[in-house]
């Protein structure tokens, strides 16, 4: 099938499952509303991920625990209503799944019915695995997410790499090994050494989707607001910015602006 022909047709998880069995690299990107979610389905890309990040990006927020459930929610229905090709995944945020089963399973099935996303995803790996179980008895697919894992940034302290130690490495492994054996359909990795998460990805038989993760694994994901350079305040080893937003955008304002003030805007084509 060409790639063409791909890109029409729709992403589920048993698709993700075929493009790893295939080589086939996924590419999947963050959005958090409608407008921004069209251009990026449309532009072929595989799976979007609702992150916890809008706490970052779209509210401002130092770190991701501020967002709630109904904000990612109204995030998530937001760029569900644009979408129809990409499997849309929805973080379930900080405090709606930790230590707590039932809770996880109550927080999953208001993201999926309120959203009409296609799944959910969560950080943690052993600590997590029962409440993965629970959501997964209601048929919702889940997704996984070990490595550097902000939401427990208060636990760590810091951004850096995560799994440089051999003992917290093999944890990341046994963990990885739990979430695919518990029925997660994909993991991400985040900020870890590349020669690890290839490991992983070659011992698992789920797609493994890096950030900061090197090129062994079977996708990437990074956050859309910082590969089109619209957030300059982040600039990781592992980002590649593809177009200064920031920077054509304030352009554009700047020029509005000046136009208002000297009256070139509205000329007399532009009135009624």
């Amino acid at each position: 099938m060409s790639v063409a022909m791909n890109r029409q047709k729709k992403v589920t998880t048993h698709v993700l499952s075929e493009m790893k069995h295939n080589k086939e690299k996924i590419a999947m990107l963050t959005a958090y509303d409608y407008s921004l979610a069209k251009i990026v389905d449309q532009s072929g890309i595989d799976v979007i991920l609702v992150g916890d990040s809008a706490s970052n990006v779209m509210a401002g927020f130092e770190t991701t625990l501020p967002i709630t459930l109904d904000q990612m929610i109204y995030h998530g229905a937001s760029v569900v209503r644009a979408v129809n090709r990409a499997l849309v995944v929805v973080d379930m945020p900080f405090g709606t799944y930790q230590g707590n089963s039932k809770e996880a399973l109550s927080s999953a099935i208001r993201i999926m019915k309120e959203t009409a996303a296609d799944s959910v995803k969560l950080e943690g790996g052993e600590e997590v695995v029962e409440c993965i179980s629970r959501i997964l008895s209601a048929g919702i697919p889940v997704m996984g997410h070990l490595g550097l894992t902000p939401q427990s940034i208060h636990k760590f302290g810091t951004y850096t790499v995560r799994a440089k130690q051999e003992e917290e490495a093999e944890k990341l492994i046994k963990d990885a090994h739990l979430l695919q054996e518990a029925g997660c359909f994909a993991i991400v990795l985040e900020k870890i050494p590349a020669e690890l998460a290839k490991r992983v990805a070659d011992e698992l038989t789920i797609p493994i989707i890096g950030i900061g993760a090197g090129s062994g694994v079977d996708g990437q994901v990074l956050v859309l607001h910082d590969m089109l350079g619209i957030n300059q305040e982040f600039s990781p080893r592992f980002l590649r910015r593809y177009h200064n937003l920031f920077a054509e955008i304030g352009g554009a304002v700047g020029n509005y602006i000046d136009d208002v003030k000297s009256v070139d805007f509205p000329n007399d084509r532009e009135q009624y």
